[in-house]
Order: structure tokens, then sequence, then C-alpha cells
């Protein structure tokens, strides 16, 4: 009897909790690690998207990403979550917007503006940001949503 009404309840609760889909590349980002990310794109151009949970026109802008990624998978596309919330969220949030296997990190620490100042001095932590860095290793910082078309033009630049 026990074993059956623990076969019932392992089975209820697998159907209400969702399984988070694979995890991909989410890793912790900590202070320092600007130039090791920089480095991983080996002289190619590169876009990093910093966005947040609790930023509407970032999540709303997510899938748009996804898209982008899937129907670009040779570009270097780096995405930083900057809310301070669990893992399991964001893990959640990418799944949605199918962005699980891209290239994700996280704030796992305060935001602060030491951190900000290490990837761009003028930042002051408004999202959605994009930094934009071409092959010779210029930044370029564009507030607010992307503009898919000009990022596709951009990389072929």
């Amino acid at each position: 009897m026990m074993r059956r009404f623990l076969a019932v309840l392992l089975a209820t609760i697998s159907l209400s909790c969702p399984v988070i889909a694979d995890t991909g590349d989410l890793k912790p980002y900590r202070g320092g690690e600007w130039s090791s990310i920089l480095k991983t794109a080996k002289g190619a151009p590169v876009a990093i998207h910093f966005w947040g949970v609790t930023c509407s026109v970032c999540v709303k802008e997510l899938p748009q990403w996804g898209q982008f990624v899937a129907a670009n998978p040779n570009l270097h596309l780096i995405f930083i979550q900057v809310d301070d919330v669990s893992p399991e969220m964001i893990q959640k949030m990418l799944a949605r917007a199918n962005l699980s296997k891209a290239k994700n990190y996280y704030i796992n620490s305060a935001f602060d503006e030491q951190l900000r100042h290490e990837i761009d001095p003028k930042w002051r932590g408004e999202t959605p940001v994009t930094i934009l860095i071409d092959k010779s290793g210029k930044p370029i910082r564009k507030t607010g949503p992307m503009n898919f078309s000009q990022l596709q033009l951009w990389f072929r630049s």
C-alpha cells in the first residue's frame, strides 16, 4: 500500500513540476571575467547582450534573440542576465526564448558600479544593453531593444 502511495505521489510531483530544460552554458559571471569573455570570440565580432528578468522590454525581446541565434548559429553571441534571481528562473526564461544552449551568464553578486565599470565605464546599468565588439576590439554600446536587421548587417561588415 505504501509503495503504491509513493508511486502515485512521485508521478503527481513529476507531472506538476516542470522539468527545466538543458541548462546549456549558464555560468556565473564574476568580476574580472570581462576580458576572458571577450577572448572567446578569438578576433571575430561579438555581441554581448545584457538583460534582466525584471525588465519588461528584455522579457518581450528575448524570444527575438532566440530566433536570431537559431538563424545565425555561427555568430558569436553572449547573454548576461543582471537581476538578482535564481538560476532556475533564468533557465526557465532562456528555455522559453529558445536560448538554453546559447552562451549564457548570470551575475551572481551585486551588479554594482565596479562591475559595470569593468564592462563599460559610461554604462549606468540600464537594460537591455548590447555591447558590440568589432574585429579590431572596438566596443559600441547599444541601449534599448535591438534592431536585428542592423545587427545582421553589423556582423557582416
